[in-house]
């Protein structure tokens, strides 16, 4: 216990100076624990010296003990060894005896089979003089059994004699074999009824032999049967192409006719199979030479027959050696009409069938060589790997050419008849609102992939597929040709009418219809390209791209929805002109919206439903803003091409104005198509209140519309501020002052960076002009000399356009409140929004 615990201890048992009496007793407490922890020390000391003592005499008797143990372990030791040597003594004469009767029973069993070995053989040399190949098979098995326990003693002449004596007559029975086989197929077997018997016996022995006879009688065979088929089929006559189909029959009705005889084979041997592995190769290299020694191009018919019946052929024998599905091909392809990605994935497994695994034959086959791996092949048993999927047909590949420029022609023809029977019209009732060539010409697109798909899935299908782009972009042109055009040549030019496109109701129509055909077509492409791609070969699906083709039906639906807006713009044209002969310098009163403003809502109202109903909303958005970005600044051109502006004239015009932007708005509703972006709101107010900026400059006093100008259309130049002027009526004179005042100020006008922001109002009386419209922004201009805020200016535009100070517009608030109480008429709209 250290110091301060200790002082703490006491503290504890000592807390007041009362409590000191108990020190005293305390004390004879540790005097009596301390003398008892003492004796016990003592005690054990003791204990200890006598306990050391003793461990010491018990470490003495353990030593004696281990040394005496040891002496016997090498007592035990020694006299094992004594009992070894005296057992291998008595054993020495026994272990002679054991070695002996082993080599004796070694010798004695050796003996016994070479002498089985030399009767065996003996055998085997009658049985193959009298051609018993039956029990000649039997005994090779044996001899070949017995001569492998004899394989350590080569070095003996009598076993090398018996196996050159065994070799021999292997060579003999092969040699009988042979000759006997020689015989099958020339007419023998039906004379000599035994014949088949006997020679299915040999096949026993030919399995005994080497597995190299197999493969050389299997080869003979199949040489043998091909003989008449190679010098028929290369005659004159019998080589040509269409007579391909007669080259399978020969095979198929030969395979038929012996069936009976051949199965002396052991079915393992596969001899039909190689035969008919033999006999593809040797089709494929004639049909080689004739492609290829034909002096012109091939018949396309004759072509496409040939090439159609060695398809068939090879799904026959896929079929036969490869468990393949039942017209697994005729099924597939069978119907023209069905969707391309029918059977996909068969048309996967022949790709990769026909690229994978012959590819490398077909080469070595190009070439005239084949290596020894390759004959290893023909020798597997089916469903090893082998398959017959392409192993002929793969040779036409580089002679479809004229097929793809038959197809590409046959294309182009029924195109050029599909765009001159087109009505240009739908057909009543649809849904679609498509021009029907479209649908047509990729009907003929897919049935001209499908027979292609049927043939080959290689580079022709991937040249048909460039075709097939032509022939879209062919209709593309085509489509866009359809769309009206303005005037050409010197009087059109002459007279400003060769940007002007003008369009009937039933134009409008076919302008829609060819841009929902273009939008199928675009699409339509895209899943054509897709389809090819699966079912091409994979090493050119990556080439398949047809975004150069929707490249143009996007440029033909770009240019389709600009020429609608085109024609709308030209049969504006009448109401343009008409605004301009309204004289506005002469109008006493200002009355409801004038003649040309109807006339534009009648030309909306009689095309825009037609329109909302036949275009997509994606399209009629793209409609809507162009036609807001056209009507929207030729109105604003069009207040500079009137000659004189009366302050009643340009509050009509004001009223004129929102007239129009009303009737904008308005659009979406009437194409009944709910789903156009607000943005296109904004667009036409911004657009239009230009026009209103401008007719509010107009309707300005004389002394401040230098400074009126400047605030509402701050981006504007000195030459229209004089056309400006000019509008107003005033003379040159007059007018000259004025401009210099404004060019004076409008080189010190710090304007904003964006012209003022002009929130379209809701359709409300032109008498109450939206004030919120007005920019807030802190730039001022120097007017005579005093500051006068922009606030101020744009405060004074508005009660210019209210007319406070005219006579004439005092008339015009009676009209509008009184047209306020009317349920009907064209003013009444400017009330409800």
């Amino acid at each position: 216990m250290d110091r301060s615990s200790a002082l703490e201890y006491i503290n504890q048992m000592f807390p007041t100076e009362a409590s000191l009496s108990g020190v005293e007793p305390l004390m004879q407490k540790i005097h009596s624990e301390i003398r008892r922890v003492d004796a016990g020390i003592l005690a054990a000391v003791r204990q200890q010296s006598n306990s050391g003592t003793k461990a010491k005499e018990d470490l003495a008797a353990a030593t004696h003990a281990v040394q005496e143990l040891m002496y016997k372990i090498r007592e035990i030791k020694s006299k094992a060894e004594q009992s070894e040597a005296m057992v291998q003594e008595i054993c020495r004469d026994i272990k002679k005896l054991d070695f002996a009767k082993k080599h004796i029973t070694t010798t004695i069993t050796a003996l016994h089979r070479l002498t089985m070995l030399v009767s065996a053989v003996e055998q085997l040399q009658v049985m193959a003089s009298k051609r018993q190949y039956k029990e000649a098979a039997a005994q090779l098995e044996a001899v070949n059994q017995l001569c492998g326990h004899f394989e350590a003693y080569r070095d003996v002449p009598k076993i090398n004699e018996l196996r050159e004596k065994f070799k021999n007559i292997k060579k003999i029975l092969k040699s009988h074999v042979f000759s006997d086989f020689s015989s099958l197929g020339t007419g023998k077997e039906t004379e000599e009824a035994n014949l088949l018997q006997h020679l299915s016996d040999a096949c026993l022995v030919v399995d005994a032999l080497e597995p190299s006879v197999r493969e050389e009688l299997v080869k003979n065979f199949c040489n043998k049967e091909l003989i008449s088929y190679q010098q028929i089929f290369e005659g004159a006559e019998l080589a040509k192409l269409d007579k391909t189909e007669r080259r399978y029959a020969w095979i198929k009705r030969r395979l038929r006719t012996n069936e009976e005889i051949w199965k002396i084979f052991p079915p393992a041997w596969h001899v039909d199979y190689l035969l008919c592995i033999q006999f593809c190769k040797l089709t494929r290299s004639q049909l080689v030479d004739i492609l290829n020694n034909l002096k012109e191009k091939p018949d396309v018919a004759a072509l496409l027959s040939a090439l159609q019946r060695t398809l068939e052929f090879e799904e026959e024998l896929a079929k036969k050696f490869s468990g393949g599905t039942t017209n697994s091909r005729n099924r597939e392809y069978g119907n023209d009409v069905d969707d391309v990605d029918d059977g996909e994935n068969s048309n996967k497994r022949i790709v990769s069938d026909i690229q994978k695994k012959y590819e490398k034959k077909l080469a070595l086959h190009r070439g005239g060589g084949i290596e020894q791996e390759d004959k290893q092949k023909e020798l597997l048993i089916p469903g090893a790997g082998f398959n017959f999927r392409g192993i002929i047909s793969s040779c036409f590949e580089v002679h479809l050419t004229v097929y793809v420029e038959l197809e590409e022609k046959t294309l182009m023809e029924h195109l050029e008849k599909l765009v001159q029977e087109e009505t240009w019209e739908t057909e009543e009732g649809s849904q679609t609102n498509i021009l029907s060539s479209s649908m047509q010409v990729f009907l003929i697109i897919r049935k001209s992939l499908k027979r292609c798909a049927s043939l080959t899935k290689n580079q022709t299908l991937f040249n048909l597929f460039e075709v097939f782009k032509r022939i879209l972009k062919s209709y593309a042109t085509k489509l866009y040709a359809r769309l009206p055009k303005g005037g050409t040549g010197i009087v059109a030019a002459a007279t400003g009418t060769d940007g002007q496109i003008k369009t009937s109701d039933r134009d409008e129509r076919m302008i829609c219809y060819i841009v929902n055909t273009a939008e199928y077509c675009h699409q339509t492409s895209g899943e054509l390209a897709e389809n090819v791609s699966k079912i091409i070969d994979s090493q050119l699906a990556e080439k398949i791209d047809i975004s150069d083709v929707q490249d143009e039906f996007s440029a033909v639906i770009t240019k389709a929805l600009l020429t609608l807006v085109y024609g709308l713009e030209t049969k504006f044209d009448a109401e343009m002109v008409a605004m301009t002969r309204v004289p506005w310098a002469n109008l006493e009163s200002v009355g409801d919206q004038s003649e040309y403003v109807n006339g534009i809502n009648s030309i909306l109202t009689g095309s825009i439903p037609v329109l909302g109903n036949l275009l997509s909303p994606t399209y009629f958005q793209f409609f809507l803003d162009k036609l807001a970005a056209s009507l929207g600044p030729r109105f604003y051109l069009n207040i500079y091409k009137c000659k004189h502006i009366s302050e009643t004239g340009a509050q009509q015009m004001l009223l004129d104005t929102q007239a129009v932007k009303t009737i904008l708005l308005e659009i979406p509703t009437l194409g009944k198509q709910s789903t156009v972006a607000a943005s296109y709101s904004k667009f036409v107010g911004r657009e239009m209140s230009k026009a209103e900026s401008l007719l509010k400059v107009i309707l300005s006093p004389v002394e401040s519309v230098g400074d009126t100008y400047r605030a509402l259309i701050p981006e504007g130049t000195p030459l229209e501020f004089q056309r400006i002027l000019d509008l107003k009526g005033l003379k040159k004179a007059d007018q000259q002052s004025l401009m210099e005042d404004f060019n004076k100020h409008n080189t010190g006008i710090k304007h904003h960076s964006a012209a003022p922001t002009i929130v379209p109002p809701a359709p409300t009386p032109p008498s109450v002009p939206n004030m919120a419209t007005a920019s807030t922004a802190s730039t001022t201009t120097t007017i005579g000399g005093a500051i006068t805020s922009r606030e101020d200016v744009l405060a004074r535009a508005a009660a210019l356009g209210r007319g406070a100070a005219t006579i004439g517009f005092k008339r015009f608030l009676a009209l509008t409140e009184a047209a306020k109480d009317r349920k009907d008429g064209p003013f009444r709209k400017l009330f409800n929004p």
